[in-house]
């Protein structure tokens, strides 16, 4: 073999490992898990704005594919913190716990989850209202009653997409019903949380996986992350580079969420 030779067949060789690579991190982000950060304060205290996740994309199956016979997958179960698109705006992923499943009767009274009847122990949730704080008809009691001579906070009409009321269609005896396909999913946050209690239900074509494991965690703030620009991306980078020691929450490295 020539020395040309053996130079070309060196360089394939680099080339093949480098597309194997690629082939397998896109087939690994694409099939089996893909990193998320946590930008809002609304899954305190279990995750902090900075966590950096791991997200398990086989834990409920690839919705009707081929693997879902041959892999161990499984059912949504209530409690498990799931990733998913934002039904209102498909480019967002919210992080949430699954509170309701199908067919769940779900109700609210004075910040107690009730499911079929029944209270739901939660030993995740905190509330950090102050109290005596007003009460809200959406966060504190679920589903409320329309009043029409009140104009709530995510106030609208019925054929807006804001619409405060969505839950009407599947109300049945003061209690929401989940519909099949559809999970009801809430923060742990409750008293700062953007979740089903305002927009509705999570459809199960929408969920990307299980929130697995903490793999970095960053102190910052939510504001941090609405700052988009170049010269904010560069204080950020700049942050990072300095503090990296100082501000990484190394308690929370490699961290299981549950």
């Amino acid at each position: 073999m020539t020395e040309t030779t053996f130079k070309k067949s060196t360089a394939r060789e680099y080339f093949e490992s480098l597309v194997i690579t690629v082939i397998l991190a896109l087939f690994g982000t694409t099939f089996i898990v893909q990193a998320f950060k946590i930008p809002t304060p609304s899954m305190e205290d279990n995750l902090l704005v900075g966590d950096h996740l791991l997200v398990n994309k086989f834990a409920f199956g690839s919705k009707g594919s081929i693997f879902d016979r041959v892999l161990p997958f499984r059912d949504i179960h209530r409690g498990d913190v799931i990733v998913f698109r934002y039904p209102k705006d498909l480019t967002k992923h919210y992080v949430k716990r699954a509170i309701g499943l199908p067919g769940d009767h779900i109700k609210i009274v004075d910040k107690q989850v009730f499911v079929n009847g029944q209270p739901l122990a939660e030993p995740y949730k905190i509330h950090k209202s102050p109290p005596g704080s007003y009460a809200d008809a959406f966060r504190d009691f679920f589903p409320p009653k329309r009043d029409p001579h009140i104009r709530y906070a995510y106030g609208g009409d019925k054929s807006s997409d804001e619409n405060p009321y969505w839950y009407e269609d599947f109300e049945k005896d003061g209690e929401l019903v989940v519909p099949p396909n559809h999970y009801f999913a809430m923060g742990d946050n409750r008293d700062n949380s953007s979740d089903s209690r305002y927009w509705g239900f999570v459809p199960r074509d929408l969920i990307v996986g299980k929130a697995l494991i903490i793999y970095w965690s960053y102190e910052t703030d939510s504001d941090e992350y609405r700052r988009t620009g170049v010269e904010d991306r560069v204080q950020q980078v700049t942050d990072l580079v300095s503090n990296f020691f100082r501000k990484t929450r190394w308690s929370r490295t490699f961290k299981i969420i549950r």
